[in-house]
């Protein structure tokens, strides 16, 4: 299956271990997050199978510029125009992927979890080493999007300095990004958590991002890695809360 509609308008794209999501309302479309380059032809054909092409996109919007959510977007832009937004804070690393300081040093940790290893080698052969950056990435402000003003900017940091969620209040949808995942690649551990240091900048201003995720009240959390969550935004913000970060 290349895409899931996991709610009306909603479709989830999971690959190699990373989630992105297309929403459409009416003719407006908007690509939350790209995966890794290797994800763009699943992105194509889920496009195709709502009638629709690059061109249709009327924004990529960013919940934060990590490798793993950039996709092969450097090269789209180029070929299409497509407009990318992304929060302030993580323009720098939206153009230079590589370029960023984790909690602490990935490799080292990496070696010393094997439950990551499955995780990590389906990110390399997906890409995840030779992501684009993007060039041009306009602001993204806090509160509705332009482009959709049902969806709702909500600055999350912590995993990233300018890591946003996104409150898809009409549908009772929280699209989480990194803030908040079922599924952490760095260690394999399933179940609502913040990512683990090597991923994650700030893990205590990560912990106090939750609250606005819980905040939201939403039905449906809609994660950037593991499976969509059902029993609510607020019980899947004191699970995680409770939860060690690696």
């Amino acid at each position: 299956m290349t895409a899931q509609e996991v709610l009306p308008g909603v479709h989830r794209i999971a690959h190699a271990a990373t989630c992105c999501y297309l929403v459409a309302r009416g003719d407006t479309l908007v690509l939350v997050d790209a995966c890794l380059p290797r994800t763009r032809p699943r992105i194509e054909a889920a496009l195709r199978s709502l009638g629709a092409s690059w061109r249709d996109v009327d924004a990529v919007v960013l919940t934060h510029g990590h490798f793993d959510h950039l996709g092969d977007l450097g090269d789209v832009q180029r070929e299409h125009d497509v407009p990318v937004l992304a929060a302030l804070g993580d323009h720098r690393i939206t153009a230079h992927p590589y370029r960023y300081r984790p909690g602490v040093n990935r490799l080292r940790f990496i070696a010393t979890h094997p439950g990551g290893w499955p995780y990590q080698a389906q990110m390399i052969a997906n890409g995840a080493l030779k992501v684009p950056g993007v060039p041009h990435v306009e602001a993204l402000p806090e509160g509705p999007l332009a482009v959709m003003p049902e969806l709702s900017v909500l600055p999350t940091p912590g995993h990233t300095d300018g890591h946003v969620a996104l409150h898809l209040e009409s549908r009772s949808a929280v699209l989480t990004g990194d803030a908040l995942v079922t599924l952490d690649p760095y260690t394999g551990r399933r179940g609502p958590r913040v990512v683990a240091r090597p991923g994650t900048r700030r893990p205590s201003q990560a912990r106090q991002s939750l609250a606005v995720i819980a905040a939201t009240e939403a039905d449906v959390v809609l994660p950037g890695h593991g499976e969509v969550w059902t029993q609510g935004a607020r019980r899947a913000a004191e699970l995680a809360q409770a939860e060690p970060i690696g």
